[in-house]
This record gives C-alpha cells, sequence and structure tokens, in this order.
C-alpha cells in the first residue's frame, strides 16, 4: 500500500466509530474545516455537514463496517480507493472515492462513487 495522509485513518475511524461524542474528534483530525463531501446521495460541505452525514448513514444501517479495500493511489493532493460497507460479513456497498487534500494532509474533497466503473 502506497502512503496516504494519516487523516484519511481519522476520517474512516469517524464512519466506524459507535460512541457519537468521539466522531467530532476523529473528523477535526482528517478534514479541513472547508471540506466538501459528494456521493451520489448526498452533496455537503463543512465539518458540520459531514459529521451530520456520518450520525445519519450510521443510524441506517447500525453495526456496519466501512473500509478500505485497496491500495491508495496518489498523484500530487489527490488520491483514489476502494472502499465498502458491510454488515454482518455481507458485503452492503462498494465504490471507490477521489479525494483531494489540503497542504496540510487533511481532507478538502471527497468524490465517491457507488459501484463498480461500468464496462465500456
Amino acid at each position: 500500500m502506497s502512503e496516504y495522509p494519516q487523516a484519511f485513518d481519522h476520517m474512516l475511524a469517524a464512519w466506524n466509530e459507535p460512541d457519537k461524542s468521539r466522531v467530532r474528534g476523529h473528523l477535526e483530525q482528517a478534514l479541513h474545516p472547508d471540506v466538501r463531501f459528494v456521493d451520489p446521495s448526498i452533496d455537503v460541505s463543512g465539518i458540520d455537514g459531514f459529521e451530520a452525514n456520518v450520525y445519519d448513514v450510521q443510524e441506517k444501517i447500525p453495526g456496519a463496517v466501512y473500509s478500505r479495500t485497496s491500495g491508495v493511489d496518489s498523484q500530487h493532493n489527490f488520491y483514489r480507493y476502494h472502499w465498502a460497507i458491510h454488515l454482518n460479513d455481507e458485503l452492503l456497498v462498494n465504490g471507490f472515492d477521489v479525494v483531494e487534500t489540503a497542504e496540510d494532509g487533511r481532507v478538502l474533497c471527497v468524490i465517491g462513487f457507488f459501484g463498480d466503473v461500468p464496462e465500456k
């Protein structure tokens, strides 16, 4: 696996954190204040918006486990990797993210895609 910012581990930890009082701490270590998070279901900006989305998804899928399922590829301040969400060892959804980081290594933008890339 290639090197990637420690912020990615904090961002993933926030999704998996069962204690709501600890989610914000992970996000503050992971995210730039002006972060934007976009996937097919949402488009939010700021740490507050990201945090609200984490709680919303955790409520909809209690007990889900979020993981990176690939290495991390990078160029300049852009990264890409595959991820998956499992519940009781069953795959619910997979996809990939393209992430831009700020100069300090915190996440500035996450663009997420669900599923595999369609064939031609």
